[in-house]
């Protein structure tokens, strides 16, 4: 393999995560990144004094691997939080998950989500169902209404019914009877979840990982967007007019966008690349003066009438992030193609909703605004999904091509997911008959 030609396109974790990986197999490879800067979503940026994530972002390690190697990256720049979550529903807020909580919403409906979780947890398997049918099995007809439901409608901003749930087990906390139980009669607390403890840099934010790995990747070329990718010739063309050629491509390209930029495409294929679906996340930071929510994380927010899904803290996470007595916070609006945005008045009406819910005080002047309007979001499983994407996969890898990461293999993955799925990749190349071995 010492002649190949291997290319990434991207320079978010994944694709570092690819490049560092088969370096350390004495592979080297080309990182191909249309900004300035690595990182992805995974960047942080400075306005007026306060440092801003692009959204918010957080460690969470289920895998010593991953944990014991960000450690090393990071030098020491990394703190470990216990998780200060919650739920504004019903006027009050009750700590998160939902279903662990139930003491703390008004008795006749934390009765209805007790006896409705008794309920569901006789009856059968919850394999094979649509989206909305898990949720309604898993955790019966109470929970499901009040918080479920809506915070999920409001997040995918698709009929739930049209989605199917190979993720949900994963990212969704599912508790005991006993604990549901417990959590009618006291506080159980925020120790439940995959993210019931999370990392952050100590200083810098989020963004020292990823510049973190670029010292230790390799080449990396920046300003390099991809016009189009040849794939008789295996050839990547960027907008520039520069070409690269390559014997093997790492991708992290949003999937959809292969079906705009790559040729030539069999029909079916690109049946396919349009089929695929996904929401897109508006964020808008705000530094701001005075205290604000002083020990809070994050809050989610299910109720359709207000704007946001979730509202975090930027200064709780780290107080390095801001200027001193100054506080951050990052706001998320969900919308698609069947939800859109106006964007003219959004901005507007996220502030009329902080205000409105308490987040933002008489006291809280907006000092600093920052906005990145994230077209690809979170894909969409819906009945397509699985069929397109596999179809996608096997036409893409007898190009010699490997999908990366959240977007370039089209997933649900946390951080540490897209730092695995990169090791991944760089291990499936690793296996490549008559190219694998070294």
């Amino acid at each position: 393999m010492v002649n190949k030609k291997i290319v990434i396109l991207g320079a978010g974790l994944s694709g570092l995560s690819a490049a560092w990986h088969l370096k350390q197999k004495g592979l080297p490879c080309l990182i191909l990144e249309k900004e300035k800067t690595v990182g992805g979503l995974c960047r942080s940026k400075q306005v007026r004094g306060f440092t801003f994530d692009h959204d918010g972002h957080l460690l969470h390690f289920r895998n010593d691997y991953t944990r014991k190697w960000v450690k090393k990256l990071l030098q020491g720049n990394i703190v470990r939080h216990r998780r200060s979550a919650w739920i504004n529903n019903f006027g009050i807020l009750s700590p998160y998950p939902f279903q662990a909580n139930l003491h703390a919403l008004p008795k006749h409906i934390a009765s209805e989500c007790l006896w409705g979780f008794i309920y569901a947890s006789q009856l059968a398997d919850t394999k094979q169902v649509s989206f909305l049918k898990w949720i309604e099995r898993t955790f019966g007809k109470g929970i499901s209404r009040h918080f479920m439901v809506p915070y999920n409608q409001k997040f995918w901003t698709v009929p739930l019914d049209q989605m199917i749930c190979p993720w949900s087990d994963k990212f969704i906390p599912q508790l005991s009877l006993l604990d549901i139980v417990n959590g009618f009669f006291t506080n159980n607390g925020n120790r439940f979840g995959y993210n019931a403890d999370f990392w952050y840099p100590q200083k810098g934010g989020i963004g020292q990982l990823a510049q973190a790995l670029e010292q230790k990747a390799g080449t990396v070329l920046k300003n390099c967007c991809v016009k189009r990718i040849d794939l008789k010739n295996k050839e990547v063309i960027l907008t520039d007019r520069r070409k690269q050629k390559f014997d093997i491509l790492i991708t992290t390209i949003p999937l959809p966008e292969w079906g705009k930029i790559a040729s030539p495409l069999p029909a079916k294929i690109l049946k396919c690349f349009n089929q695929l679906r996904w929401n897109s996340i508006f964020n808008l930071n705000l530094g701001i003066s005075g205290p604000c929510q002083p020990s809070r994380h994050w809050i989610y927010f299910p109720h359709p009438k207000t704007s946001f899904f979730r509202v975090g803290f930027f200064h709780n996470f780290s107080r390095t992030l801001t200027p001193q007595g100054k506080g951050a916070l990052y706001a998320e609006v969900s919308y698609s193609r069947e939800k859109p945005i106006n964007r003219s008045k959004i901005v507007r009406r996220i502030i009329d909703d902080l205000k409105a819910t308490g987040i933002l005080a008489g006291q809280n002047k907006i000092i600093a605004q920052d906005i990145n309007d994230i077209k690809y979001g979170y894909p969409i499983y819906d009945r397509n999904y699985c069929e397109a994407t596999r179809l996608i996969r096997e036409f893409l890898l007898s190009h010699n091509i490997v999908v990366c990461g959240r977007y370039g293999s089209w997933q649900y993955l946390s951080m540490e997911d897209a730092l695995l799925n990169g090791r991944s990749a760089a291990e499936k190349i690793l296996r490549f008959p008559g190219k694998g071995g070294v």
